[in-house]
């Protein structure tokens, strides 16, 4: 590693002198510690006595080679500082750690698992035409191992699991919450200690390389959640790393975030070059097809308050991080969860933008739920807010998300969501909202249990309701998502005229008709969101295709296959859509 180039900020994959790394019969241990006046490694490999580490001169770089070290191996670092207080801390850049609360990281072999996916990464895109239909999901409550004390199963157990529902379901893409290792199974991943070692709830790092392997070998694209904003406060981790303030801010004001961690500070090149190898580490060595930047608007201005301004540090950060692994991984994705109107947040950064492919619509999520919890009589009132979105949604790349934040803390599941108590009508809703999102521009993304139609949030510490995969709202939604990736109208999603507002002559205020062309195809999304049927007398061409009816009496409605009629005037029933090639 050019030392020079870290202290400027422009390494990318220090990982690979960083951390512990096998050499025939030993292992080199290297770390930065600038303001240590001593630092020692204890483990596994030297009987849990202390060996010295060496600095070279004053650079803050330490070093120690240490004979007949094994993979598998434990060790942590004992940092002393110049007031002669000591503490331990795992490997900033540590490829593996102990499950929670043991906290020693693990000596691993690399090359322990093989990647056989070529065809795969060679055949990737980022093409914003592709469809892209993400399946996000908490591998510990997905499903529930009865073998295991704390009901997980293994990277590999959950491939045979995973793998042929994400087929069945027509999904592109998996995207796994923060697999980074985390103490606090509350915090979802989201506040990490080991940003280079996957959590070993699961497994070890040759077993996640084996899932991401054979989801490439299905066809199936893998997305994990990264969160360059703030870390865990944990002591062995990275608070306090050489006795001061390393990779947070040494002022509380700014140093702490909401959630009680630390938060980076990324004015520092030596930051950047840790949180931009990690990011690459992620992309490169686990093969994943892409990241989810958790918490953009707190890198665009500080502590994500457009009041305080711009944070040109975390700004510039970002562009350059963002511009260099798109330059090392240009098919990989890159997608930002950004509640902000910054502009050119998708545009390239050579262009003046940040540098991402996606950009979470958060308001659309807003408006459409707020909508759909309105109740019907008033709807009519609130029509903007299905509409307000059409306005600017080819301003960015958006990605409509109902997340895992969406169906949790008290906000209810999707379907709970949805106006009245009758739980039909509740359905019926909720399938009529779902054609809505995916006749809508913008690729798509839901978080595990949306499909199954849950009544109740989701909790870290449960499983989804295997029973639920049976029901009529689990093969709607599945009819759907099979049905977005088989039309290539739904995937153009960023031209101007791949969208159109369908004309109705009828006073129809719960109907929206959206029109959607590409690829050779126009399709029409007839949506009625009123609580009486509604009547659509627009274009439908000379012989229109039913793709879709979300009323059809094998999702849960009323309509059955002798009922349907697709001439003029259509009719639709209360909380219906209907999806057609005109």
């Amino acid at each position: 590693m050019d030392k020079q180039q870290f202290f400027n900020g422009a390494v990318f994959d220090a990982y690979r002198w960083f951390g512990a790394h096998l050499t025939g019969d030993a292992a080199v241990f290297r770390t930065f510690a600038p303001n240590a006046s001593h630092i020692t490694l204890t483990g596994a490999m030297n009987g849990w006595t202390e060996t010295d580490l060496h600095q070279d001169g004053r650079s803050g770089f330490w070093e120690v080679s240490v004979p007949g070290t094994q993979a598998g191996q434990l060790y942590k670092y004992r940092i002393y500082a110049a007031d002669g207080s000591v503490t331990e801390h795992c490997d900033p850049y540590g490829f593996a750690m102990e499950l929670r609360p043991a906290c020693c990281s693990i000596v691993t072999n690399p090359d322990e698992y093989r990647f056989t996916d070529e065809k795969w990464m060679q055949s990737r895109t980022a093409s914003p035409d592709a469809p892209l239909n993400i399946y996000e999901m908490h591998l510990g409550s997905w499903q529930r191992n009865s073998e295991n004390a704390n009901g997980w199963f293994t990277y590999e157990q959950l491939a045979d699991r995973l793998i042929p529902y994400l087929l069945d379901g027509g999904y592109t893409h998996v995207e796994f919450l923060p697999l980074s290792e985390h103490p606090f199974d509350g915090s979802w991943g989201y506040q990490n200690t080991g940003f280079f070692a996957p959590t070993s709830r699961y497994g070890t790092p040759a077993q996640l390389k084996l899932l991401i392997d054979r989801l490439h070998h299905a066809g199936i694209g893998a997305i994990m959640d990264f969160v360059p904003v703030h870390f865990a406060v944990d002591s062995y981790g990275l608070a306090k790393y050489d006795s001061t303030p390393l990779y947070e801010y040494p002022h509380s004001a700014v140093g702490e975030s909401e959630w009680g961690s630390y938060n980076f500070i990324h004015s520092r090149r030596e930051v950047r070059c840790f949180l931009q190898s990690a990011a690459n580490y992620w992309l490169e060595e686990f093969h994943f097809d892409g990241l989810r930047m958790d918490a953009v608007s707190r890198l665009i201005y500080w502590q994500g308050d457009p009041q305080r301004g711009v944070n040109g540090d975390t700004l510039d950060f970002l562009k350059n991080m963002n511009r260099g692994l798109k330059a090392r991984h240009p098919s990989a994705l890159l997608i930002a969860e950004d509640s902000t109107a910054f502009p050119g947040v998708t545009r390239p950064v050579d262009e003046g933008g940040l540098g991402f492919d996606y950009k979470w619509d958060l308001g659309w999520m807003h408006d459409t739920l707020e909508y759909c919890q309105t109740q019907p009589d008033m709807r009519p009132r609130d029509r903007g807010k299905l509409l307000w979105s059409m306005h600017y949604f080819a301003n960015e790349h958006y990605l409509l998300p109902l997340s895992h934040d969406e169906v949790v803390h008290g906000k209810a599941a999707i379907v709970q969501k949805m106006w009245g108590a009758d739980e039909k009508d509740k359905y019926a809703q909720a399938r009529t909202m779902y054609l809505y999102m995916f006749a809508h521009p913008g690729k798509k993304l839901n978080f595990m249990g949306n499909e199954l139609g849950q009544l109740y949030e989701w909790n870290e510490a449960g499983t989804l309701d295997g029973a639920l995969a049976d029901r009529p709202f689990h093969r709607f939604f599945h009819s759907l998502c099979r049905t977005y990736r088989d039309n290539s109208a739904l995937h153009a999603d960023y031209a101007p005229d791949s969208f159109a507002w369908a004309e109705n002559r009828m006073d129809e205020p719960s109907l929206f008709g959206l029109v959607r062309r590409g690829g050779g195809e126009t399709l029409l999304a007839l949506c009625n969101f009123g609580d009486a049927p509604a009547v659509y007398d627009g274009d439908l061409g000379e012989a229109p295709v039913l793709l879709l009816h979300t009323d059809m009496t094998e999702f849960g409605g009323d309509t059955e296959e002798s009922d349907l009629n697709l001439e003029k005037p259509l009719i639709l029933p209360p909380y219906s859509g209907m999806l057609l090639r005109i």
